[in-house]
């Protein structure tokens, strides 16, 4: 079973030296990193900082970065975040919920996702 992932960042890390950094890697995800990132009181106080926590503990490597820490994915592209997230994702096989439902004027029968975030 393969664990561990290869990634290129479609932007890239750029470090205070102006390196561009994009080669990593990335393991699957455990319960614990879910759990202690979401006792992190960064993200208490914010739980959008959530993501970076966990990215923070699943990235293993970025080519020429000692060390993998939250201020570092705090300073990713938004563009290269948003690949992580759907790498993170795609590699740990996390579907969206969904939920059998029927059309009330026609009566199909079809399924559609869940948000659970949306309001009203």
């Amino acid at each position: 079973m393969t664990t561990v992932f290869d990634f290129e960042l479609p932007k890239g890390y750029v470090d205070s030296t102006g390196a561009v950094h994009r080669r990593g890697k990335m393991r699957l995800a455990t319960a614990g990193d879910e759990i202690s990132a979401t006792r992190d009181p960064r993200v208490l106080s914010n739980p959008s900082y959530l993501t970076i926590v966990v990215l923070a503990s699943v990235i293993t490597e970025l080519e020429g970065v000692e060390a993998i820490v939250p201020n570092i994915i705090e300073r990713f592209f938004t563009a290269d975040l948003a690949f992580l997230q759907d790498m993170y994702q795609r590699i740990n096989n996390i579907e969206p919920p969904t939920m059998t439902v029927v059309c009330p004027d026609c009566g199909k029968v079809f399924e559609t996702p869940v948000n659970f975030t949306q309001e009203g």
